[in-house]
């Protein structure tokens, strides 16, 4: 039975606050039930193959660069030799692919509790996941807030790919995960976590801040554009243990790496740390 043509799909996680997005699908291309979450893949009529996962948008093949370049690209841009990366999260493989670009990156872990979209992303969406069989790259399909909690100064750069504050993600939200994400990092190592959209989750960024100011001696936030998402944008904690997130940008290597990105550059950069009065106003004394 072909597909219906007619079918739209909503975003479930802001619908309890009274406000959605809804894509039209042209067709569903896989839904499994893993051991974690429900996985669907589908074409959209106007952002190309798009993951979901438990009702919630993930990424899409026409916006995902806003995402994976900005939380790869910025703190592979600020420190001066990241050698060992890894990757929390992120499945679909779109910031593992922003990562192996820096040449200086000799060990790319990635570490996703759930191996499905992982299996199900190298299936169907090989435009984000096509570096998994990059030598570089070693996998591991387990809890990443245990992951890194084993290990200590393991890590040049850590980059926290997570799905909302709901379900498997939640504990990357939590005050012990930034604790151990400092322990993880090396002793000028720098992680970027995603930390939701400074229009709809205030609080959490604001709490994520004190956990970063905690932590971290160069505490910062930033932000980037992806229509797809509650808001159409979304942002991270920059997490350093040493390197200023603008001073410290490598400008020439910055300007190379563009040449082979959609998103990303020196400008915009600087400008995603340039945040609106209303939310810096509430980050006052504590990374500002």
């Amino acid at each position: 039975m072909p597909f219906e043509s007619s079918i739209w799909i909503e975003e479930l996680y802001e619908m309890e606050n009274g406000r959605t997005m809804k894509l039209k699908v042209t067709d569903k291309l896989a839904t499994y039930d893993s051991k974690f979450q429900r996985i669907e893949i589908y074409d959209t009529k106007a952002f190309g193959r798009m993951l979901v996962l438990d009702g919630v948008f993930m990424t899409t093949e026409v916006d995902e660069m806003g995402y994976h370049e900005m939380l790869a690209h910025v703190p592979m841009c600020v420190h001066p030799n990241p050698k060992r990366v890894l990757v929390i999260g992120g499945g679909d493989g779109g910031t593992l692919r922003e990562v192996l670009k820096h040449k200086e990156v000799e060990k790319a872990d990635i570490c996703e509790i759930d191996g499905d979209v992982i299996r199900l992303c190298r299936e169907y969406m090989p435009a984000l996941s096509c570096s998994f069989d990059d030598p570089r790259v070693t996998v591991y399909t387990e809890d990443g807030a245990k992951f890194i909690a084993e290990r200590k100064k393991a890590y040049d750069i850590i980059l926290v790919d997570s799905s909302d504050p709901i379900g498997p993600a939640a504990v990357l939200f939590s005050e012990e995960f930034y604790k151990n994400l400092s322990e993880c990092l090396d002793d000028d190592g720098i992680a970027s976590t995603q930390s939701e959209s400074i229009f709809y989750h205030p609080n959490v960024i604001i709490t994520l801040a004190q956990y970063n100011k905690k932590f971290f001696k160069v505490p910062s936030y930033y932000f980037t554009m992806v229509p797809t998402y509650p808001s159409g944008m979304i942002g991270f904690s920059f997490c350093s243990k040493k390197y200023h997130p603008i001073k410290d940008l490598k400008e020439e290597k910055a300007k190379a790496l563009t040449r082979q990105l959609r998103y990303y550059n020196p400008d915009i950069h600087r400008g995603a740390f340039a945040l609106p009065q209303f939310i810096r106003s509430k980050l006052e004394g504590i990374i500002y």
